[in-house]
């Protein structure tokens, strides 16, 4: 199997462009405060998720989805607090999160089975 071939992995790299090409739309001042840290921390998902792929040690490869799963809450509390302080829509932000869900649940399950491999 390939990187390009795990669902989790396209899942990221779709919601990571999309907040940076949100992001990118925000003021100065909102992307400097917020703005940055949601890109790094959206982006921080699939780069973790990259990285555990290409270590073919399971708990390396387990730990790497445990570092992005964390990044991708992270990057969920961002979303929310862009939408409390009002610099995304609430259609948007409803869109992002059945995404952040979504691919939550792909995570964990992820995890899951990464978890069982190492039994």
């Amino acid at each position: 199997m390939k990187l390009e071939d795990l669902e989790i992995y396209n899942l990221s790299m779709n919601l990571s462009d999309i907040v940076f090409f949100e992001v990118n739309k925000m003021p100065e001042f909102h992307k400097n405060t917020l703005g940055k840290q949601w890109i790094r921390a959206a982006d921080s998902v699939c780069l973790n998720i990259s990285e555990g792929f290409g270590r073919f040690i399971f708990r390396d490869s387990r730990s790497f989805s445990i570092i992005g799963r964390g990044s991708l809450y992270e990057s969920k509390t961002c979303m929310t607090k862009a939408f409390r302080r009002e610099f995304i829509t609430k259609e948007l932000y409803d869109n992002l999160l059945k995404r952040y869900n979504n691919l939550g649940v792909k995570l964990n399950n992820y995890i899951t089975a990464q978890t069982k491999s190492l039994q």
